[in-house]
């Protein structure tokens, strides 16, 4: 549990997200909601092609927005698709990152999810350092931690060991760890 959070709890992982026990997992998404590319193509070659069928009737989704569509064959009840970017393969900002992953956790939140895995969010295509997007990411969750009335837990898991160094640097950097 870090310090501030309220009763929220902060699990940092090197791995795979869609091998994470958990009752959603973020995608980091563009506004189209197409899953070609990083976190995206690698939930939907797991999950199934219905994530992103799902996904696509709900499009666009303008960044600072989420929405919520089936897991498919993921462990996950519901893949969170939170836009970093408005067009597939563009570059990203730390203002953008910062809006997807607070949109991320309200959504997850409003379903009724109680975990939610979320990984390094701008840092592929998006263009981010692990640094900026940690800095926006760790600012996200510390602001909207106390309003949750159902997500616990927040598993911030990635496949690069540098990202969650980045994020645990962050939580000290903000007096959370």
């Amino acid at each position: 549990m870090f310090e501030g959070m309220g009763k929220l709890e902060i699990t940092l992982l090197v791995g795979d997200l869609t091998k994470q026990e958990a009752d959603a997992i973020t995608n980091p998404a563009n506004s189209l909601m197409f899953m070609g590319g990083g976190a995206a193509r690698v939930l939907k070659r797991a999950g199934g092609e219905e994530i992103e069928k799902e996904a696509r009737m709900k499009a666009p989704i303008p960044v600072g927005k989420a929405v919520a569509t089936t897991a498919g064959r993921l462990k996950a009840k519901f893949v969170i698709h939170a836009p970093t970017m408005e067009r597939p393969a563009m570059p990203t900002t730390r203002e953008k990152v910062y809006l997807a992953t607070k949109a991320a956790i309200e959504c997850a939140d409003e379903v009724g999810a109680k975990s939610l895995v979320i990984p390094g969010m701008g840092t592929g295509v998006g263009g981010l350092s692990f640094e900026e997007a940690a800095e926006a990411m760790i600012s996200a969750i510390k602001e909207i931690s106390k309003k949750l009335k159902n997500l616990q837990k927040i598993i911030l898991c990635d496949i690069n060991e540098q990202m969650v160094k980045a994020w645990r640097k962050e939580l000290e950097r903000q007096g959370l760890l």
